[in-house]
């Protein structure tokens, strides 16, 4: 029994008082742990990883009442990871299937993903930073996927102490070098090893062939164009190399403020309408330069607004919706509810959860940016109108709310091969700044917003709320926000295009190197085996009928969904005033002036809202048309899986969707057990097996937080080294206790 490591003290129940007292020193633990070291998991190195230091006799605890359970091992920094190396090895080998990252492993924390480390000085807790006089006798690391590490170094040597936290602070907080990055050692160790997965089909919008499709896809191509002007990056590093314009628009128009106050294409509607994004034009104080520009937007305003053909309207997200520093400020709140470093805090919080979430203000953000998708989606559907986001450099929250629209208007972007497409388009190639949003470098803590998080968050209320009509699950949703942190892929590690290319060795002068080749997010057998590849595919995804020639013949462009759409006449076209004053508002916008509200009153604008609203929630749904998600109060939630995975106390035993799910699997499994038997008859070649069914077989002992939640039940069983062993109580007493740990693992 005692070879089980069970410290006392756990959970929820009173500790007996102790009946033995070790008087083992510190230093007789290193020679009387022996034979535990020899068990110890080997630390494993992806091509190019390096070691720069470890500490032995470290104990990690679980997260419980007092931290008086964890387990003994060793403890390391590569220049990839943080690693903690356990004797625990055998409990992975198990029977069950686990949900297993290949390149991260439950014990390892991406240098990347490190959000704050704290010392405990005679039980106090504080920030860790820079050059320490004194070192802490624990270590708590807080991540940014919501994880929190805490190390107990009371038995660890002093040195190895000293040589572990300096290593981890200065390699999680220093400021870096962008070449300086694992990004880059990996991509040149493994330059030989890289294969790239041939069923992923994403369109990585890297060529002009690929914006073609796109504009044939959407039936855009009748009036925008795509365009090369800035092949090679000549006109401006900030756009991609190739995107999309107005067919009127003359190319040296791009040219001539380096793509500032120049539309972009983002998508069509079937109706004709277009969503649009557009950067504003430097500021500028002398009159003679503000009226060239002046008169530049002007001409370039009448490319996109004709009426009463077209009409446009103008969406200032500078000026009128969020800023970065309300979106920083509630995430930082939000965030704090869910580093829980152990059971005491996550019960004295409870109480006042809801009060504390409200303040964050962080669901409210994301209601505010579903209702302005919606808001815009009503213009393009219903109104017939074409829609210009502006903002600043069109990178951060025109990504946003164009991916949302089109999420909501294009049933192609739900299926995965089109969400990862949509993320190519407007995020990557759109130039989002993932380098300095999530601080890759450590060089400006005021420049990392969450903005790609936030518009997962979005997603996943749309996951929720509509499952059928997405081809992904919200596991796929959390280990993509996950693969945020991870090093090895380009998608999420670079400003904009151009830096990116430029780093790889494509836009080098040294001709005779041979260019990078990065790996990219969207290959997922990188990171999962085919079988965990599964749960983050869709069962309940309704596929899109096929229709025959005959129905095809009948149907009209529009999409059925169109039907249950209040039956709104196109308005007729205003005088000329109006589309002279709409004209100066755009350039206002742009010249970066101070602007008044937009033409339509806000009340016109609230109604026609509501009235679109309302009418599309009283009728059926269409998953394979317009989709508009339920904006009211509670209809808001928490993304549980993804913020709630880590806290025990927060997982319920064989609850949510686990079992509905696991039920489902199993008679897909049987389905596809009779389909094999029918093609046997028929001598043709067997279908695949279904492999997910394993990974939920026995619902019972999953929590409703899996698959995340069942590595919990690993750390369940603690091991200690032996001088740790107080308050023990008789052998019925721990075998009692046992049980306690293995029914709080499974949860």
């Amino acid at each position: 029994m005692l070879g089980k490591g069970v410290v006392g003290g756990g959970g929820g129940t009173k500790a007996p008082k102790p009946s033995f007292v070790s008087y083992v020193r510190p230093e007789e633990i290193h020679t009387n742990e022996k034979e535990v070291t020899e068990k110890e998991v080997t630390l494993h190195l992806l091509p190019g990883e390096q070691l720069l230091c470890e500490a032995s006799t470290v104990l990690k605890y679980v997260q419980e009442d007092s931290c008086q359970h964890g387990v003994y091992g060793r403890l390391v920094c590569t220049d990839f990871k943080i690693a903690f190396l356990g004797d625990d090895e055998s409990a992975l080998d198990n029977d069950e299937t686990q949900f297993k990252n290949k390149v991260v492993g439950e014990n390892d924390i991406t240098l990347h993903c490190v959000d704050q480390i704290y010392g405990v000085f005679d039980e106090k807790k504080k920030t860790l930073f820079g050059q320490l006089k004194k070192y802490p006798e624990k270590l708590i690391i807080h991540c940014k996927d919501l994880r929190v590490f805490q190390f107990c170094l009371r038995y660890t040597k002093e040195e190895e102490v000293k040589r572990i936290v300096s290593g981890i602070i200065h390699h999680t907080q220093a400021p870096k070098l962008l070449k300086r990055l694992f990004l880059f050692s990996y991509a040149t160790a493994a330059q030989n090893n890289t294969v790239t997965d041939p069923k992923n089909h994403t369109i990585m919008f890297d060529t002009l062939k690929d914006w073609c499709w796109e504009l044939e896809r959407t039936k855009g191509n009748m009036k925008y164009k795509a365009v090369s002007v800035n092949e090679g990056y000549k006109v401006c590093e900030r756009l991609p190399a190739y995107f999309v314009v107005p067919t009127p628009l003359p190319e040296e128009n791009v040219q001539r403020f380096q793509g500032h106050g120049i539309p972009i294409w983002c998508w069509s509607c079937h109706n004709g309408s277009a969503l649009l994004k557009m950067s504003a034009l430097p500021k500028e104080q002398d009159d003679g330069i503000l009226q060239i520009q002046k008169s530049f937007l002007d001409g370039v305003y009448k490319t996109i607004h004709r009426p009463p053909y077209e009409i446009v309207k103008t969406e200032d997200l500078s000026s009128n919706f969020l800023s970065l520093q309300e979106i920083q400020t509630a995430y930082s709140k939000f965030k704090q509810l869910f580093l829980i470093d152990n059971s005491t805090e996550f019960w004295d919080t409870d109480i006042k959860w809801f009060s504390l979430l409200e303040s964050s203000s962080w669901l409210d953000i994301i209601r505010r940016c579903l209702k302005k998708a919606i808001e815009i989606t009503e213009c393009m559907e219903a109104q017939n109108m074409n829609v210009l986001l502006l903002e600043e450099n069109a990178s951060d929250l025109c990504c946003l709310i164009s991916s949302l629209v089109q999420l909501m208007m294009d049933p192609h972007c739900r299926t995965r091969i089109g969400f990862q497409s949509l993320i190519q388009k407007e995020w990557v190639m759109g130039g989002h700044c993932f380098l300095d949003r999530c601080n890759h470098l450590r060089q400006n803590d005021k420049e990392e917003v969450p903005v790609f998080l936030l518009f997962l968050d979005c997603v996943w209320q749309l996951v929720h709320q509509h499952p059928p009509a997405f081809e992904f699950t919200e596991t796929y949703l959390t280990v993509l926000s996950d693969s945020l942190y991870i090093p090895i892929f380009s998608t999420f590690f670079f400003n904009s295009p151009h830096q990116k290319d430029t780093n790889m060795g494509r836009e080098g002068q040294d001709t005779q190197s041979k260019p990078l080749n990065l790996l990219t997010v969207w290959d997922w057998s990188v990171q999962f085996e085919p079988k965990a590849q599964t749960l983050l595919k869709n069962p309940l995804y309704v596929e899109k009928p096929k229709l025959d020639k005959g129905q095809r013949k009948g149907m009209r462009f529009k999409h059925q969904r169109q039907l249950s759409l209040p039956l709104t006449q196109s308005k007729s076209s205003p005088k000329r005033g109006f589309f002279r004053e709409e004209t100066d508002h755009l350039i206002k916008n742009l010249l970066g002036k101070r602007i008044s509200k937009l033409i339509n009153s806000s009340d016109e604008l609230q109604d026609n809202f509501r009235e679109f609203y309302d009418s599309w929630h009283s009728k059926p749904t269409d998953y394979h048309g317009l989709l508009l998600p339920h904006i009211e109060g509670p209809e808001i939630k928490v993304w549980a899986q993804r913020y709630l995975r880590w806290i025990p106390e927060a997982q319920i035993l064989g609850g949510s969707r686990v079992a509905t799910m696991s039920k489902l699997l199993e008679m897909i499994e049987e389905v596809q057990s009779l389909q094999e038997k029918i093609d046997e008859r028929h001598h043709s070649q067997q279908a695949p097996q279904a492999e997910a069914p394993c990974l939920l077989r026995n619902s019972a002992r999953l929590s409703s937080l899996f698959p995340f939640a069942l590595l919990q039940r690993h750390s369940s069983k603690p091991v200690l080294p032996t001088s740790g062993w107080k308050a023990l109580g008789d052998e019925d007493d721990l075998a009692k206790r046992e049980d306690e740990f293995v029914d709080l693992g499974d949860v």
